[in-house]
């Protein structure tokens, strides 16, 4: 079988599992004040050129959308994304069932538009009734979005505008933030700490085991966040497991290298299947690549090769994703090719 479903199906990078097992017999603080953690935490801070950065780890997605959203909201909040937002769809309402609503606004192709975002806001503004409404307090987006599209520098430069005007944070969804560097021309780290409130480096989808690293970019933490995590049962006693897997991903620049390798075989697997005939659904730059395929090919394929039947595209034909990752091998696409 050729497992092309989703860039969470693998263990973690030899590298760090390397660091894990040799560091194993060394005793530390637990809680995250490690001295494992702590470099972890300067080498993010140096890689986002960001002195000021304030990091804590977490150690899943949707953990920490909820736990980062919660905290920097009042009681009587909502969040601003898209229809296709992961927090919208994928998250079992776990932001919502903090009392928060979700505002969901049409998306481009996985992507919030500014000017949307700006007609949203100034007709909230100017309704005589919105108290009665739930007050917008943040945006979020991810970096890639669900569909693998990435936004560009002036797109999040437009959305950051808008959040200032409007008083709003602006949060960005890093669950698959290496693969989006990896195969953005224009978007960095540095430059990302410098346009956004707070955003998260994934490690669960690019190399660990486990584990995301929750940036805010200006001293701008919410009170007590430690206190925060601990309410919402994201606090891990050994602190250390998360600290470890970061130090080796942020050592000789392994975060990115590795995310390199996944967009090279995510470009050469859109070549094999368009190549094969296969209609594209929409084109992805990153790591995540959506096809159609005729239903009675989905279950021949099937047999031999894992994926996601992302859902119907009419009744002849599926939506069928096919992601790569810092684990897929030539030896892979190779398979796949004679599948094909």
């Amino acid at each position: 079988m050729i497992f092309l479903e989703s860039d969470y199906n693998n263990g973690a990078h030899p590298m760090v599992m390397e660091h894990l097992f040799r560091t194993n017999d060394e005793i530390t603080n637990t809680y995250g004040f490690d001295k494992f953690s702590e470099d972890a935490k300067r080498k993010i801070m140096q890689a986002c050129e960001c002195p000021e950065a304030q990091v804590f780890f977490l150690t899943g997605g949707t953990q920490t959308n909820a736990t980062v959203i919660d905290g920097m909201l009042e009681s009587y909040e909502a969040v601003i994304t898209v229809e296709t937002g992961h927090i919208s769809i994928h998250e079992a309402g776990a932001v919502e069932a903090s009392g928060h609503k979700v505002i969901a606004l049409k998306d481009h192709e996985g992507k919030l538009s500014a000017s949307d975002l700006r007609s949203y806001m100034e007709w909230f503004s100017n309704d005589e009734s919105k108290e009665h409404l739930a007050q917008p307090g943040m945006v979020y987006i991810s970096f890639p979005t669900e569909l693998g599209t990435l936004y560009s520098a002036e797109e999040i430069s437009d959305i950051h505008q808008v959040c200032k005007d409007y008083c709003l944070h602006f949060f960005i969804d890093g669950a698959r933030m290496g693969y989006g560097l990896a195969a953005s021309p224009d978007i960095t780290l540095p430059w990302l700490s410098q346009h956004c409130d707070v955003f998260y480096i994934g490690g669960t989808k690019v190399g660990t085991l486990c584990g995301e690293a929750v940036v805010f970019t200006h001293q701008n933490a919410p009170k007590h966040f430690f206190t925060i995590i601990k309410r919402h049962g994201a606090l891990l006693a050994k602190g250390r497991l998360t600290g470890v897997q970061f130090d080796a991903l942020f050592s000789d620049n392994l975060y990115l290298r590795i995310s390199r390798h996944a967009i090279d075989m995510a470009m050469r697997l859109k070549s094999l299947l368009t190549t094969k005939g296969y209609q594209l659904y929409i084109d992805s730059p990153t790591n995540q690549q959506f096809v159609v395929i005729p239903n009675k090919r989905v279950k021949t394929l099937e047999k031999h090769v894992a994926f996601t039947h992302w859902g119907p595209y009419d009744p002849e034909n599926m939506i069928c994703r096919f992601v790569t990752s810092w684990a897929t091998t030539d030896a892979d696409l190779d398979a796949l090719k004679k599948v094909l």
